[in-house]
């Protein structure tokens, strides 16, 4: 039973008593204390294999903050790793892979991976940290979306062009509708052994959809959403379980995202939340949106921009506050506690 089941309430567009408050990358590197154990680990890769160490990391950002929820520390580049690309972590450059996906026959030789074999590290941190948690919050599991996901495999790594991911879409567009189709099988895998080791709502990150023209997207990227969608846990041992979908960039698209029946529906800061609210918020819960550079700030503006944000969404159920990407790694904790209080403390007045 959870003591604070505010998030999951609110990503079900049901009532709460305030606004449900996390952060995407709440445990990293912004907080001392993570960068302590990210030395003694070693390694990114070394911490995120450590079940008990990404247990640490994913509990640190509680103790500081009155957060609504905990979200498994991992990468999302850990289904590429477990099919054999090998992944590793450039200092100061991002992830790369040590074989990369370029064609045909590359994709025919990839695999669907037994997560509870080839990941059994990350479902044994889910079991870890649900554990540790002992009902305080709630634990949301995660994975990349099958575009995002491809672009790195494609690129081999991190990219600002995205030439070659882009290019095999367009010269060989069933090649990567092969590749799509198996990484949405692996995601689906995935996030339901994470659901089945204790994560009690999941979230796809499609941190690359936003590169793609309107019927790309369609084609190649939330398709493949909807038919993880459509294979995910909705309910496990008798509870249910949210599942939200964010576009990083995909204002454009609200409504097709909000017909995938997904239950929460994240947002970047490029769009006010009134006008999604507008949109789609009688068929989903949003989560948003404040642009993560209002962090470099201070309390008092931090406080204000929160204020107006919850303002534009108004009275009523279905808002889960987040920011509208990941916390930079450079801000100052102090500021985020001023987040996440402000949300709290300004929000009580629109669920009465």
């Amino acid at each position: 039973m959870l003591k604070n089941d505010r998030y999951i309430r609110a990503a079900l567009s049901q009532p709460v008593d305030k606004t449900p408050v996390w952060m995407m990358r709440q445990a990293g590197r912004y907080l001392p204390e993570y960068r302590e154990i990210r030395a003694q680990a070693g390694s990114f890769m070394a911490l995120c294999t450590n079940p008990e160490l990404a247990c640490e990391v994913t509990l640190q950002p509680l103790r500081r903050y009155a957060l609504d929820a905990a979200i498994l520390f991992s990468d999302i580049l850990t289904i590429p790793d477990a099919m054999g690309l090998g992944l590793h972590f450039k200092t100061g450059e991002g992830p790369a892979f040590e074989k990369v996906i370029a064609t045909k026959a590359d994709v025919d030789n990839l695999f669907v991976p037994d997560t509870f074999d080839k990941l059994k590290y990350v479902t044994d941190a889910v079991s870890t940290i649900r554990k540790a948690l002992n009902g305080d919050v709630p634990l949301i599991g995660f994975s990349g979306s099958p575009w995002t996901l491809a672009t790195y495999m494609v690129e081999g790594g991190s990219t600002k062009n995205f030439g070659k991911v882009k290019g095999m879409l367009f010269e060989q567009p069933q090649v990567m509708h092969q590749l799509l189709d198996t990484l949405a099988k692996s995601v689906t895998e995935y996030l339901n052994a994470q659901i089945e080791s204790g994560a009690q709502a999941v979230m796809v990150f499609d941190t690359w959809g936003g590169v793609l023209s309107t019927q790309n997207y369609q084609d190649f990227s939330l398709n493949y959403m909807q038919q993880i969608i459509d294979g995910l846990h909705r309910e496990y041992e008798g509870t249910k379980i949210p599942v939200t979908i964010f576009t990083k960039g995909g204002a454009g698209w609200l409504e097709k995202m909000a017909a995938t029946g997904a239950d929460c529906v994240g947002l970047d800061w490029t769009i006010d939340i009134d006008e999604a609210k507008r949109r789609i918020g009688d068929k989903v819960a949003l989560q948003g949106n404040m642009d993560p550079c209002v962090l470099y700030s201070n309390p008092e503006r931090v406080r204000a921009e929160v204020g107006d944000i919850l303002e534009k969404f108004g009275k009523g159920s279905g808002h889960v506050f987040n920011l509208g990407h990941g916390i930079h790694p450079t801000i100052d904790p102090a500021n985020v506690e001023a987040y996440v209080n402000a949300v709290h403390e300004l929000s009580e007045q629109y669920h009465r």
